[in-house]
């Protein structure tokens, strides 16, 4: 995701006049801004449910796997600091057609996250009573739920409209806001409410390794680890890039990593024991629609459950803000890159793209349809980031064979090991989301070929000026990487027929996934085309008079 910060810099000054004047207090506090946010309300709450006490593993898990992706993430940023780099790393390695699908993946994963929040908020709104009838049981939300997010959504845009300024000046006090509350509640239930027999008393993995696993992917735990990107986003602000940019990007992870297991840890043992009695699948409690807050209130914690309302207003709303911003900049980007008209790169008076705001809403209202809860939708946004993500360690390959004299302000150590492990581990956490979320993730994919494709056909009959090349023998691995993920997944044991069993079928994709990687390195563009690739970027980034 691009920060309002630094869009609004490379918009005034270009890709050459970026100040280097960021230190490694704000790289990091750039990323860990990103990574607390409505993960930690619901995430300690789903997790366990899921995969029961042994749902600490599965944080540590997931945190493993990010880290792996942040270090590839790190070098590529140094070599290549530009806005919106995880979308464009594959359109340097492997052309257009890769260029837009990994642009594609880019804006899905964006346009997504504001509908999410806007759950979020109205999940927890349902401790009062004027809100209660915004969501059935089952926490879908209803009719008049969904007008509600509605409005929410169309505030987000309006915001965004007229307040990104202002957005951006308070982005520091939001930061200490989203770690501050997190934090004290993991003080507080752990001085007055630790009871240790809730890790063993029903079980501390009563659903064994496939239940830690799909946890990781399906209960937000690594939604909510997402965000490290930001310094990397940062890297052509940064004053020592070689020394700051890997030290601000493990190190964000690392903060949100531990704050998020230790929220877990206190989260199992503060619960009373009557609420999981019947087993930690049937965990329930009242005021538990807002897990974090219910639970202050059950173990007479009430002040502290008015904090917990509070910020699921305010960490929610402030990251919807941020994604409603990214969301139409990454469709600024792809419009200028030529994948889509060029409607999306007009902007009003004061600089913002108006209709790429305006397809962020309408894209986030058709999201409440299919996904009309936070734990519905929290598997799809999960997917679409690590599918996002899984271009770096793919471009990374690519770039050690044919840029080897290319500057390189951070070089990741062990990298040609790292770079195919990391696209291996992404692929199981888009695998471990389960058929029923990748199914859906596939037409959205369909659509976005229909629609840019579409146009990127049309522009190149037409001849139109800035009609993308279409690459397909340096991508001729996509189309197969894809459908394999979707047979696999409708093949294995995560919601499909259960005909590919466990441990076989992370065999199976950590195979394919070794063979798509040493294909997509073997096709991949020349040295020449990489080079004119990246010349063309600089050019295209440049801001119209």
């Amino acid at each position: 995701m691009v920060s309002v910060e630094q869009t609004s810099v490379a918009d005034a000054r270009g890709p050459s006049g970026l100040r280097r004047d960021v230190g490694l207090i704000g790289l990091m506090w750039a990323s860990v801004g990103s990574i607390i946010g409505s993960g930690w309300l619901y995430g300690a709450h789903d997790a366990v449910i899921q995969a029961g006490p042994a749902a600490i593993i599965s944080w540590v898990i997931g945190a493993v796997a990010i880290v792996l992706l942040a270090l590839v993430h790190a070098e590529l940023g140094g070599m290549f600091p530009v806005a919106g780099g995880t979308a464009r790393y594959p359109h340097y390695a492997f052309g257009g057609l890769a260029g837009m699908s990994f642009g594609w993946f880019s804006w899905l994963q964006a346009a997504t996250v504001a509908p999410i929040e806007v759950e979020a908020m109205i999940g927890y709104a349902g401790h009062w009573s004027w809100a209660q009838g915004l969501q059935h049981s089952d926490k879908t939300l209803t009719a008049s739920g969904l007008v509600v997010a509605v409005l929410l959504m169309a505030l987000f845009v309006g915001v965004n409209f007229f307040g990104v300024r202002v957005l951006a000046h308070t982005n520091s006090a939001a930061t200490w806001w989203k770690i501050a509350v997190p934090l004290g509640a993991i003080f507080i239930m752990a001085a007055t409410h630790f009871h240790p027999a809730n890790f063993h008393s029903e079980g501390f993995a009563p659903f064994g390794a496939k239940g830690v696993l799909a946890a990781i992917s399906t209960s937000g735990i690594i939604f909510a680890l997402l965000g490290f990107e930001q310094a990397i986003q940062l890297a052509g602000e940064s004053r020592d890039p070689k020394r700051d940019l890997p030290r601000a990007t493990l190190g964000s992870v690392a903060i949100g990593a531990v704050i998020y297991v230790l929220l877990q840890v206190v989260f199992i043992a503060g619960l009373p024991h009557s609420s999981f009695v019947k087993g930690w699948a049937n965990l329930h409690y009242s005021g538990d629609s807002g897990p974090w807050a219910g639970l202050a209130t059950v173990v007479g914690l009430g002040w502290l459950a008015v904090v917990l309302y509070l910020d699921a207003v305010i960490s929610p709303g402030g990251t919807g803000l941020i994604y409603t911003t990214a969301t139409s900049r990454v469709s600024y980007g792809l419009a200028k890159n030529g994948y889509a008209p060029k409607l999306f790169t007009r902007t009003d008076s004061r600089g913002v793209p108006w209709f790429g705001l305006v397809m962020s809403f309408v894209t986030g209202v058709i999201c409440f349809l299919p996904f009309p809860s936070w734990h519905k939708l929290v598997g799809f946004i999960t997917s679409a980031s690590v599918l996002m993500y899984a271009g770096a360690p793919l471009a990374y390959g690519v770039f050690a064979d044919k840029l080897p004299n290319h500057e390189r302000p951070y070089r990741l150590p062990g990298g040609k090991v790292i770079a195919p492990l990391s696209f291996v581990v992404a692929n199981l956490i888009i695998y471990w989301a389960g058929w029923d979320t990748l199914w859906r993730l596939g037409l959205a994919i369909v659509l976005g070929y229909v629609l840019l494709g579409g146009y990127a056909w049309w522009a190149n009959a037409t001849n139109q000026p800035d009609a993308p090349r279409m690459d397909f023998k340096a991508a001729q691995w996509l189309p197969v990487y894809l459908l394999g993920m979707g047979v696999i997944s409708a093949e294995g044991g995560f919601g499909g027929t259960g005909n590919i069993g466990l441990w076989w079928d992370i065999l199976i994709i950590a195979v394919f996934s070794l063979v798509i990687y040493y294909w997509a390195r073997a096709t991949a563009s020349n040295t020449a085309e990489i080079e004119r690739s990246i010349e063309e970027v600089v050019v295209t980034d440049a801001p119209a008079h």
